[in-house]
């Protein structure tokens, strides 16, 4: 978290004093979120994908973002708990959906459709067709 502004004077969202903007980074990005009120709410048109390096790196973000009272999705897609869309996404994952050898590629993606947490083994053995 960084700044917070509030509200100079009342708006169409809210009033003097209510939170307007908050500044905050996110693995190192600058973002700025806008108290744009109940008409403009959080859809999953708008996500944080992370690319992890490892299952074990997967597993953790994914549990932090599910296990603090965020929900699970499927394909690698969750929400936290305030209702933001992730994809936590191993490369091992796109690489194998935009390879070459689309007969792999078809297998992965098969496999990623039936997961929630993106299970880099199984993709893994999908693209090999085992």
């Amino acid at each position: 978290m960084g700044r917070v502004m509030h509200a100079p004077g009342d708006y169409p969202a809210g009033q003097q004093g209510d939170e307007l903007t908050v500044e905050f980074t996110v693995l190192g990005i600058p973002c700025l979120g806008l108290n744009g009120g109940p008409t403009f709410a959080q859809t999953e048109a708008f996500s944080f994908q992370v690319a992890t390096d490892d299952q074990l790196e997967t597993d953790r973000l994914w549990n932090a973002i599910v296990g603090n009272g965020g929900q699970e999705s499927a394909c690698g897609w969750c929400k936290h708990r305030w209702g933001v869309s992730w994809q936590i996404t191993p490369p091992v994952l796109t690489e194998a959906i935009q390879g070459a050898d689309r007969a792999a590629a078809k297998r992965a993606f098969d496999a990623m459709i039936t997961m929630r947490k993106i299970d880099i083994s199984a993709i893994e053995a999908a693209v090999r067709g085992a």
